[in-house]
């Protein structure tokens, strides 16, 4: 079911992909940077959940003031004719990487958590169906 799923939203992504306006190369550095801005906020998001220490206005505020930012420094760099914006590529980068660590492993605590509980619950109905085996 799920691949059918993902067979699906790639099919409507293609086809959105195909009549979607093309950007300009022009603006091409400005919505990457801004891409990456926003995936690291949601990246960001996503550990401070795991973290309970959530908050949507710093969530929110967070995903448009780093978008901008970032694109405010693109502007910046290009007019000075530095590529600053590498800098911010760089911070936002190892952010992003830094929380997807959290994630990381967070899920991995909570599945080998998973996994030896089921593996005590299996050795202790075996040991049960053994003990009234030879009563």
């Amino acid at each position: 079911m799920i691949y059918i799923s993902i067979i699906i939203g790639c099919i409507i992504g293609a086809l959105i992909g195909m009549n979607a306006p093309v950007i300009p190369y022009t603006y091409s550095i400005y919505l990457s940077i801004a891409i990456i801005a926003a995936l690291d906020t949601v990246f960001g998001g996503i550990a401070s959940v795991i973290k309970k220490n959530f908050d949507l206005q710093i969530f929110l505020s967070g995903f448009f003031g780093n978008a901008i930012l970032s694109m405010l420094l693109t502007y910046l760099g290009e007019k000075l004719n530095v590529d600053i914006y590498l800098a911010a590529i760089f911070v936002f980068v190892w952010r992003m990487f830094n929380n997807l660590g959290i994630i990381r492993r967070y899920y991995i605590e909570k599945w080998t958590v998973k996994f030896q509980t089921s593996l005590r619950n299996k050795n202790h109905q075996s040991e049960e169906t053994q003990g009234k085996e030879n009563s």
